[in-house]
């Protein structure tokens, strides 16, 4: 890193750009019933809307961690704001389901790009220690507060200037961030101008691998795991995915080498980072859908209702490096899981008749909680002992197994809603109905929680050693 580079600087870039990646994850959730009225999007097609993010996001991620790696952190970074900040503007102005649908994928795209760039420059600018912690607390609190901060700024701008202003705003601080960039992240000399050549065979077949299978499970929900279409798209899921492991196999550049996972404690911490993903997008899909289709809120108080949540969330992630030190990283992991698990069964006792104060406010104070302090200590484990040369792939491999855990998480969630929902008596009224589909979704989610907290102690079998490679930022 240049001498002129200020880590404090560099650090408020990156976590910036951290954060407008995992805002666009949730901030259209409160916007939805407007998008859906706005471009005729079906009850599937809303959540496309989040999937085609999550989706071309998380698969992605490892080819924008080796581009990373091989082509120039900076350059990678820049080059993901840039398609960001256009996919957002197109967003904005999709008329059709399908453009709107597309267009989240290609955000999806440039967010594939900044986040595994932003977070390898987070490791090389500040070295294994009391430093780096400082600093994945606030990459941490960034994080979580994105998610609800989404919702918050979501509401605010659906009702103030409608749906559209939320593709507006998120176009308008990916620029922001853009320019910081090009300002504050220092180029390196040794960023070159030929790009080394990628696994880009290795990524379209894990991209349309993961992108039938969620299909498959997304349409199950509708006509059942019988027909035809979801058999079909299920069997290409697979000979896809297989398809990948033998690419991988073969390429001398590979996504995912095998040598990855075996370092440290990268194959556990990324385990539970799926568990984690797929309770952190159900949480902010469902939690608005109650308070605006259920409880009556418009999308304003909806998303103010978020504070508490965002401010529990920070709290959270810098507290966790603090505890990590008093208590150990596995027994600080184990509470974060837990405190989320407790919490989100807490939340699965929602009824129809509820308030915000009386059913939500207390279990999303502890949900908020344990997200900060299990995404702090996830990151950590998932990028520790990984080479200097590796740690874009690293910080892609984390991030990935955070969205496509998200996005099967969603799909199984979304599935199993609609079919309590569904099976409702005749006598349900449409609110009871909706809530026993909420319910569902959070006490599986509660579930998926308390699997990543049982699964926490793996990541001290195999403690990581720290990397001695040194290399200049790219």
């Amino acid at each position: 890193m240049s001498g002129s580079a200020r880590p404090a600087a560099v650090l408020g870039v990156l976590a910036a750009a951290q954060f407008v990646v995992v805002l666009s994850t949730s901030i259209v959730n409160v916007a939805l019933p407007s998008v859906r009225d706005g471009v005729g999007l079906s009850g599937t097609g809303m959540a496309w809307v989040v999937n085609a993010y999550g989706l071309a996001f998380g698969a992605l991620l490892l080819l924008g961690g080796r581009a990373a790696d091989l082509a120039g952190r900076r350059r990678v970074l820049l080059t993901g704001l840039s398609v960001f900040v256009a996919a957002s503007l197109a967003a904005a102005l999709a008329t059709e389901p399908w453009l709107l649908i597309v267009a989240r994928a290609a955000q999806g795209v440039g967010a594939a790009a900044v986040a595994p760039a932003a977070l390898s420059l987070l490791m090389y600018v500040f070295p294994a220690g009391p430093g780096r912690g400082r600093a994945l607390g606030v990459w941490g609190a960034v994080s979580g507060a994105g998610g609800a901060a989404g919702v918050l700024l979501g509401g605010v701008l659906t009702e103030s200037m409608g749906w559209r202003s939320v593709f507006h705003a998120t176009a308008l601080g990916a620029a922001v961030v853009l320019a910081a960039g090009v300002r504050w992240v220092p180029r390196a000399s040794t960023e070159g101008d030929d790009l080394p050549r990628l696994d880009l065979a290795g990524a379209l077949s894990v991209t349309l691998g993961l992108v039938a299978l969620v299909y498959s499970v997304t349409t199950a929900g509708r006509t059942g795991w019988t027909d035809p279409l979801v058999l079909g798209m299920a069997a290409a899921a697979a000979v896809l995915l297989a398809l990948f492991a033998a690419i991988e196999h073969r390429h001398s550049a590979p996504l995912l080498p095998p040598r990855l996972l075996s370092r440290g404690s990268v194959a556990p911490a990324n385990l539970v980072m799926a568990l984690l993903g797929a309770v952190w997008v159900g949480l902010f899909f469902f939690l608005p859908l109650y308070q605006q289709q259920v409880l009556g809120d418009g999308p304003l108080r909806t998303g103010l209702a978020q504070l508490p949540l965002a401010a529990a969330n920070m709290a959270g992630a810098f507290l966790a490096p603090r505890l990590a030190r008093r208590v150990g990283a596995s027994v600080t992991l184990v509470a974060g899981m837990a405190a989320l698990s407790g919490g989100l069964l807490w939340l699965s006792g929602i009824s129809a008749n509820g308030t915000f104060t009386g059913d939500v406010l207390g279990p999303t104070l502890v949900i908020g909680l344990g997200l900060g302090i299990a995404f702090v200590q996830l990151t950590g484990a998932a990028v520790a002992g990984v080479p200097a040369g590796d740690a874009g792939l690293a910080g892609g491999l984390v991030n990935t197994t955070r969205q496509l855990g998200g996005a099967l998480g969603l799909a199984v969630l979304a599935t199993l809603a609609a079919s309590r929902t569904a099976s409702a008596g005749p006598g349900t009224s449409h609110a009871m109905a909706l809530t026993e589909g909420y319910r569902t979704a959070f006490l599986v989610s509660a579930a998926v929680a308390a699997a990543g907290a049982a699964l926490a102690p793996l990541l001290t079998r195999t403690p990581a050693k720290p990397a001695r490679t040194k290399e200049t930022t790219r």
